[in-house]
């Protein structure tokens, strides 16, 4: 009799050697599922299987052969065509997101990531061991800090003009907001900063890096540390009039929850705006709040620690159009004029009152292109003042030839025709002359 080759795993041989010893009484079978952690039931299964059928009892019927729940090969197939054409350089992740959105080819990710090493469009990253940072933990209230960054990418991938991201997220939820905008500057930063404060509240600190937007980069003054007054940016004063603290980073990796947001966006966000073919700034802030945005906070932000929410409301004393602006002080001329920006401003004839010659103002020059000056309780306008247009010059009179009043001759009446200096008789002769002296040369004098 042939002797049968079994081929057995690891594991299949040590539950082979309980069952062995179940079967010989060694061991009772509540002893033996202790062992294997199985039931009592499935180890008299097991024994009957070997009495039946010898080893060979312990391996499944099925092993060897195709899973009944194998993806069929023309659905694999057709996903890789579609990510070959379509996404080519989408993460199985990402990929898998599109296929069960966009074809109906609902599978999970590892399945994709299968299909797409299989197909040679995606490789195993090599692991990196990198710089370790000590990581910090979250604040525990939504509200409590406030990440603020500006990310500097090719957005639109050559399709548009550059653009910029400009992102807040929360510490503790990791819920972010955003906009697209043609610069990073103070106004910009300040209409992400008003829609954080509408759709929100006041948070209670800033986390930001020190850029020239949030920290001046002269050195403080000596009257100024004296005092304790040191500089401030615009947006410096607008979070110390809104009540919100400002914290600087001394690194990237201490706002890391912005740059992980900015991260994902530059491989999420980018490869979905592709897709809409979105060319525009307009357009890219539209699927940014619409898709986007809706997408992250949904998906990616996180349950805090507490409950509370630690924004708090506005009060009618935070008039975000008056403290979200550029702030300078000006004094009102005699004329009530002010001079701002190389321009002259005038208050119109209505807003003039008593007490506003000579005072030291606030000019508010708003987002919205405004400049405005508060005044006991109210807003006054500025409005441009116009330099009147120059008065004509008075053309000088022309004398006429004649005679004047006092009869005397007036104007170019010719009396010096005729008088040249040059090529005339020297001093001496013409005293000579006058004297009745003979003159040697006879000639005519000429005046």
């Amino acid at each position: 009799m042939e002797e049968e080759s079994l081929l057995l795993t690891q594991r299949d041989r040590d539950v082979l050697k309980v069952l062995h010893e179940v079967r010989r009484g060694h061991i009772t079978q509540r002893e033996g599922a202790e062992q294997l952690k199985r039931t009592t039931r499935w180890i008299r299964e097991l024994v009957g299987r070997i009495e039946a059928k010898g080893d060979r009892g312990i391996i499944h019927g099925r092993r060897g052969q195709p899973s009944t729940h194998k993806i069929a090969e023309k659905i694999e197939k057709r996903a890789v065509t579609i990510i070959q054409r379509e996404y080519g350089d989408f993460g199985p992740t990402l990929a898998s997101e599109y296929l069960a959105r966009d074809h109906q080819i609902a599978v999970s990710r590892e399945t994709v990531r299968k299909w797409m090493r299989r197909a040679g469009l995606w490789k195993r990253r090599k692991q990196r061991i990198e710089q370790v940072h000590m990581w910090r933990p979250r604040r525990s209230c939504f509200g409590e800090l406030v990440q603020w960054d500006t990310s500097d990418h090719d957005w639109l991938e050559g399709r548009g003009e550059r653009i910029y991201l400009i992102g807040m997220i929360d510490d503790a939820t990791s819920r972010a907001w955003g906009r697209f905008a043609r610069q990073d500057s103070t106004a910009e930063n300040m209409r992400l900063l008003w829609a954080w404060l509408e759709k929100h509240g006041r948070f209670v600190d800033g986390y930001t890096d020190r850029a020239g937007l949030f920290e001046t980069n002269r050195p403080n003054q000596r009257d100024e540390q004296r005092d304790g007054k040191l500089p401030e940016t615009q947006i410096g004063r607008a979070l110390r009039e809104l009540g919100i603290g400002w914290i600087a980073a001394l690194s990237p990796q201490a706002k890391g929850r912005i740059e992980r947001f900015f991260e994902t966006a530059q491989d999420r966000l980018v490869k979905g705006m592709r897709k809409r073919n979105v060319c525009t700034l307009e357009a890219a802030n539209g699927y940014l709040e619409k898709e986007y945005l809706p997408l992250w906070n949904e998906r990616f932000t996180v349950r805090p620690a507490s409950a509370a929410d630690a924004h708090r409301p506005l009060g009618k004393q935070h008039d975000l159009a008056s403290i979200l602006s550029h702030v300078e002080k000006r004094v009102i001329g005699e004329d009530y004029t002010i001079r701002y920006d190389g321009r002259l401003y005038k208050l119109s004839r209505e807003q003039v009152g008593p007490g506003l010659k000579k005072q030291s103002v606030r000019v508010e020059h708003r987002l919205d292109g405004r400049l405005m000056v508060p005044w006991r309780g109210e807003a006054l306008e500025l409005k441009v003042c116009e330099p009147a247009p120059p008065a004509n010059p008075k053309r000088p009179v022309r004398a006429k030839s004649g005679v004047g009043k006092h009869g005397k001759r007036e104007g170019n009446n010719g009396w010096m025709k005729g008088f040249h200096l040059q090529g005339g008789p020297s001093l001496e002769e013409v005293m000579a002359h006058a004297y009745g002296e003979p003159w040697e040369e006879e000639s005519e004098l000429v005046w």
